[in-house]
């Protein structure tokens, strides 16, 4: 999936209102709000999630949100559940349009690129929602995890091709997830923004030692992916990784990374 441009270069949390209780009626506007709530909230804390929060193909929580009320009509229903707390981004006043100023806390998330990003917006979230100890337990079994990858022995240049030949730069999560296992991002050698369009032709003359792509683009489904699963593509190993562990910053970053470090090793 091409992602929006909503790339930034440091975490911004914004969060208004005086100090009080754990908020009781949370509503999360996008579906990376959506997996850090899922991961620290009590169930019975979380008034709504954003439309896509059950999608397995964007968030890698869809599981845990079974059962949980979902947005589907947009600020009339966000304005009807009268929340005590918002999460996610647009950032400022314009979070809800005809919400009354300083009617409600809210916390808004940049677009995590880092690890580092991922741990501070962990202890955001888990402040505004009443639960420090749960942001810092679960960076302390992310950072366990992580220190427990093994050495990656298959190294060398790689590349996120996506549909349509774009292709992940640097300054984004997938180059952090890539520089953490040893890769070095095609992108940052042919000096290509966060993403660029980078034709078949080109990308064959670059000779990747790998290819990492979304799961979703295994098999050809479109036009988009039939350009994939070009004969000249077929010689470069490849690792596929569901869009839902790198689309957001969260928990599943320690799953992306794993996945990157058995593939290098040779596992499947």
């Amino acid at each position: 999936m091409i992602r929006p441009l909503t790339i930034a270069a440091t975490a911004i949390f914004l969060l208004t209102g005086a100090a009080a209780p754990a908020p009781r009626r949370i509503v999360s506007l996008n579906v990376c709000a959506d997996q850090y709530l899922l991961a620290l909230a009590d169930p019975r804390q979380i008034a709504a999630l954003s439309r896509f929060a059950r999608d397995p193909e964007l968030s890698a929580a869809a599981a845990k949100a079974r059962g949980i009320p979902i947005l589907r009509s947009g600020t009339e229903e966000v304005l009807a559940i009268q929340p005590d707390l918002i999460l996610g981004f647009p950032i400022g006043p314009g979070m809800v349009a005809g919400a009354p100023p300083g009617r409600w806390a809210t916390l808004g998330l940049a677009s995590a690129e880092s690890y580092p990003m991922i741990l501070g917006q962990i202890r955001a979230v888990a402040r505004a929602i009443g639960h420090p100890d749960r942001g810092e337990a679960l960076i302390a079994r992310m950072n366990r995890d992580l220190a427990a990858l093994p050495h990656a022995k298959g190294k060398g240049v790689a590349a996120y091709y996506q549909r349509r030949g774009y292709m992940t730069g640097t300054g984004t999560l997938v180059d952090d997830l890539m520089r953490r296992v040893g890769l070095t991002n095609l992108a940052a050698k042919l000096g290509k923004a966060a993403l660029a369009q980078v034709p078949l032709e080109q990308m064959v003359a670059a000779r990747p030692d790998w290819l990492i792509v979304e799961s979703a683009t295994d098999r050809v489904q479109d036009q988009g992916t039939e350009m994939l699963h070009h004969p000249a593509l077929r010689a470069i190993p490849r690792i596929s990784l569901p869009q839902s562990w790198t689309v957001c910053g969260g928990p599943a970053y320690v799953q992306a990374a794993q996945r990157l470090t058995a593939r290098l090793n040779g596992q499947r």
